[in-house]
């Protein structure tokens, strides 16, 4: 692979869509350049498992069967028992 990019007088540049694609950045995104010897490599910045905002979110209980789970869901999401 052998994608370029302009640096503007500001020190800018524009990731192209193909890298941007294989990093699976968007925009707001963070990017990071880290030296590896005589190269640089760019990598996203993940500070946290995505997931993580959801951790606990539930009061599970322990071996909670999937009609207790699909109950405690739908009081979640505001549509009470369905």
């Amino acid at each position: 692979m052998s994608d370029q990019a302009k640096l503007t007088s500001k020190g800018q540049i524009t990731v192209p869509l193909r890298v941007r694609n294989m990093l699976g950045v968007k925009t707001g995104d963070r990017i990071s350049f880290e030296q590896v010897g005589d190269d640089i490599v760019v990598r996203p910045v993940r500070d946290r498992n995505p997931f993580a905002k959801y951790r606990g979110i539930f009061a599970t209980g322990q071996d909670q069967g999937m009609e207790e789970f699909l109950k405690e869901f739908s009081e979640f999401r505001g549509r009470g028992e369905e």
